[in-house]
């Protein structure tokens, strides 16, 4: 069964009865990732939803063969590949457990039985909305902000980042080179 801290988080967005919350709770499972894995592999086809309850991963994805990093997801969270889940082709990103992590999956299968409970559909759309904001907001930095500015608001919003995330993957994911991240870190 999983931990309060799955409750805790879907209560953050809907409120959870005691009935609800033993229906969801049956269908996540734990599962240990160590530092390096891979929690899916880009060409695979997602079949899982994870709840990171401890950890950080790493989204990227292989371009020219250089790995890009897209974003950072940081305990607690839902996650999943949304586009290889709904149309169910190959994953276009891989997802990498940065640090080790506790997770708790539950498979596309039993997460379709559980949408037809009402508080998980309302939950899982209110999630999708503010994941699709997150993305949105990603890609306006991307084409509107220069890398420094970038490093300085996560600097302010997320320090604990900055000292989590080796730096090849920060610069990856400001579009620059490690070298010239370490030039706006000794400026900032």
């Amino acid at each position: 069964m999983p931990t309060k801290a799955l409750r805790h988080f879907i209560e953050n967005y809907i409120s959870v009865s005691d009935a609800d919350w033993k229906e969801i709770s049956l269908y996540f499972h734990e599962k240990k990732y160590e530092k390096g894995d891979l929690l899916l592999k880009e060409g695979s086809i997602c079949n899982r939803l994870w709840f990171l309850e401890k950890g950080l991963l790493r989204f990227f994805i292989w371009k020219d063969g250089e790995d890009v990093s897209k974003f950072f997801t940081i305990s607690p969270y839902l996650l999943t590949s949304q586009r290889s889940l709904v149309t169910r082709l190959p994953a276009k990103e891989n997802i990498e457990a940065l640090e080790d992590c506790t997770a708790w999956e539950i498979t596309s299968e039993d997460n379709e039985k559980l949408l037809k409970n009402e508080l998980w559909s309302t939950f899982a759309r209110m999630l999708i909305q503010e994941v699709q904001y997150f993305t949105e907001e990603i890609l306006e930095d991307l084409q509107n902000e220069t890398a420094a500015y970038r490093y300085k608001r996560l600097l302010a919003h997320n320090p604990e980042l900055i000292q989590r995330i080796p730096l090849k993957y920060l610069a990856s994911f400001f579009g620059i080179t490690p070298q010239s991240l370490s030039r706006i870190r000794r400026k900032v």
